[in-house]
């Protein structure tokens, strides 16, 4: 006869489930991984795919005041690992994405998403972060003082620390959620840019944005790009997003998400160490929409194998 209660108090422990979880100022994430602006439509295109509730959340795509058609065509040029982008802000403007686009994404998406919000002057920002503050389903702000790739606005306010200081301000004071400002790696000290936004009263920061880049058609010998130039982003820049999430993270004490070049579980904890709370992948998706789902099924075994039970302990993990 078998001894149940034997092989029960002999049974190999089994080993307590990874931690995933990460928290960004009381946002709780399951797991860190974050598609990033621009590259993930409202998640609808990409519930097609997989379950996309097993993301610690996504950032959709930047919100106007008003609707924009965004630059003209062609706005997309691959690079040796990478590619240029000038899209251009297109989107449906705030009040579409408040009455159509987030009931939506509440239709198939159960936890709270990360609302980028663009503009064209500090008053657009407030506005748009103002008319986003009751919507139960945006858990944080993601400001985007950082798009290379209209006129007037984005990165012109998030070169100079005065001006992004200046939208910071206006935005906290017309929202009760998180602020995280996006910030360029188009500057020469992107330290001092996230320590205004921060002393502005930021909640947190995000970087980095694309690096402005362009190519040419030598056929006809004009650039690839309508829009001249692009913002550059893919695994090529990954050292470079690197080491500013690492400056800023040990410049700054608030949550960092650190963007640029992710592509692997790895990557993910790679970015950790240099100081991200959570990470965005951006365009890895657009290479392969199933990549960010890749990534959190790829992250327990990663975490093992590196002797990590607990991903939010190594935030920072490389300072020193």
């Amino acid at each position: 006869m078998v001894n149940k209660q034997f092989i029960a108090q002999n049974r190999p422990a089994e080993k307590p489930a990874a931690d995933m979880s990460v928290s960004l100022s009381g946002l709780r994430l399951d797991n860190p991984v974050v598609p990033a602006s621009g590259t993930f439509g409202y998640g609808n295109e990409f519930r097609d795919f997989y379950d996309i509730n097993i993301l610690g959340s996504f950032s959709f795509k930047g919100t106007t005041r008003d609707a924009r058609f965004g630059n003209p065509t062609p706005r997309i040029a691959e690079c040796a690992e990478g590619l240029l982008n000038a899209v251009g802000l297109q989107n449906p403007g705030v009040e579409a994405v408040v009455r159509q686009e987030l009931p939506r994404i509440a239709g198939f998406f159960r936890k709270p998403v990360v609302a980028n919000v663009g503009g064209f002057s500090v008053e657009e920002y407030a506005e748009v972060a103002a008319r986003l503050d009751g919507c139960g389903q945006v858990g944080l702000l993601e400001i985007n003082v950082s798009c290379p790739n209209v006129r007037h606005g984005g990165m012109g306010f998030g070169t100079d620390p005065a001006a992004a200081a200046a939208v910071t301000r206006a935005v906290k004071q017309v929202t009760h959620k998180p602020v995280y400002v996006k910030l360029s790696p188009n500057v020469t000290d992107i330290v001092a840019i996230a320590r205004a936004c921060c002393e502005a009263g930021a909640d947190g920061l995000c970087l980095i944005n694309t690096l402005l880049g362009m190519r040419l058609d030598l056929r006809r010998r004009r650039p690839v790009l309508a829009n001249t130039t692009g913002g550059f982003s893919g695994p090529a820049v990954f050292p470079i997003a690197l080491r500013m999430v690492y400056e800023v993270s040990r410049a700054c004490a608030v949550p960092v998400i650190g963007c640029g070049g992710v592509t692997t579980a790895d990557d993910v904890i790679e970015m950790m160490m240099a100081g991200a709370t959570a990470v965005e992948v951006g365009s890895a998706n657009l290479r392969d929409p199933f990549a960010c789902r890749r990534i959190v099924e790829e992250l327990p075994a990663a975490m093992e194998r590196l002797g990590i039970g607990r991903l939010q302990e190594i935030v920072g993990a490389a300072h020193p």
